[in-house]
């Protein structure tokens, strides 16, 4: 039984890296053809303000626009463009 875990652990862990290693062959080589490897996404700033009573106030800033990568996975130190297409608000502490 513990060896029949291992062996399933080894597969995920050896199935993970090879769908990682295809993944940033497709964005290195730019498979399939006439992909573009980068994209930019516009995002929303908020400050994030904390006020008396533990009650917090958002205030807008800027549009800021960010580089992400058309991939499943971080590559080039950018984020994939899936996550940052959900997450277009960028909250910063004051």
């Amino acid at each position: 039984m513990k060896r029949a875990m291992l062996i399933g652990a080894g597969t995920i862990v050896a199935l993970l890296l090879v769908i990682y290693a295809g993944d940033y062959c497709s964005l290195r080589y730019r498979i399939p053809g006439g992909r573009p490897q980068f994209a930019q996404i516009q995002r929303n700033v908020m400050y994030v303000i904390h006020m008396k009573g533990g009650k917090v106030q958002y205030e807008p800033g800027p549009l800021e626009t960010d580089t992400c990568v058309n991939s499943w996975f971080p590559h080039y130190g950018c984020n994939p463009c899936w996550y940052v297409s959900r997450h277009t608000d960028k909250l910063i502490d004051i």
